[in-house]
């Protein structure tokens, strides 16, 4: 681990301490890597398992055109969900633990097999599965702003924050991941749609992408672990009062409340 590596690190972690939000890692660094932001990623991580949390999945992130397009990339990019990030379906989140919330609509599949890259497909995912559930993914930064490049957005966890799981666990085999339609409203009034072709053009691409990905680092996708396959359509901000549910058709809904 470089130095630069460590001291981003505890600039990143001291934000989602005190709640104060950072200047982008890329103002005072453009020369700062994919792979450096990587490692700052894994660096919090590995300090936050060290202080007894768990790894329990991962998360997709830039998975549309449109949000790559934004940050001028032409890739997803992914982070570590962790057991305290978990809220229950239907559940509140206070908003003394968020910085800046926006919440997403995306489905999460549920792993009952290993996935390690490289070379794996949407099929390979598909027979790793052991179903998926419809999720809300509510994403953070601890950049102020949201002023984000693509290395700050993946030094920061890929802007993770909280997820919610809910609906009803549906075989893959049941359902054609391509086109499930979602709802997705806020405070009763519907934001917007979407349908999983968003996702890469299938959420199984997604999970293949980063199951490849993470070869590069030799980190397994691991059985039983929840991923969470990106957004179907934008992300809504988030204030106090707030609630959210998103509508799957045929594998159901999930909500969250602020």
């Amino acid at each position: 681990m470089t130095n630069k590596v460590k001291e981003y690190a505890d600039i990143l972690a001291e934000a989602e301490t005190t709640r104060v939000g950072i200047a982008p890692l890329t103002s005072t660094d453009s020369d700062l890597t994919l792979k450096e932001a990587y490692n700052i990623q894994l660096e919090n991580i590995h300090k936050k398992v060290l202080k007894g949390q768990k790894i329990v999945g991962k998360k997709i992130g830039l998975t549309s055109l449109a949000m790559q397009t934004l940050l001028g990339v032409d890739e997803p990019d992914y982070g570590h969900l962790l057991d305290t990030m978990v809220i229950e379906n239907g559940g509140r989140i206070s908003i003394e633990q968020v910085l800046q919330p926006k919440v997403e609509a995306e489905i999460a599949f549920i792993l009952k097999k290993d996935l390690r890259g490289p070379n794996l497909t949407a099929l390979d995912v598909l027979q790793a599965t052991e179903y998926i559930v419809p999720a809300l993914e509510i994403v953070d930064s601890r950049v102020k702003d949201w002023k984000i490049k693509l290395a700050d957005t993946v030094a920061d966890n890929a802007s993770s924050g909280f997820y919610v799981l809910g609906g009803k666990p549906t075989k893959v085999s049941d359902i054609d991941l391509e086109l499930i339609g979602m709802a997705f409203s806020k405070n009763g009034e519907l934001v917007n749609t979407g349908v999983g072709a968003a996702a890469l053009g299938n959420p199984a691409n997604c999970v293949a992408w980063l199951a490849n990905k993470l070869s590069e680092f030799d980190i397994p996708l691991l059985a039983g672990e929840v991923i969470l396959s990106g957004a179907l359509s934008a992300a809504i901000k988030a204030r106090v009062g707030d609630s959210f549910t998103a509508r799957f058709a045929h594998i159901g809904q999930v909500s969250v409340h602020f």
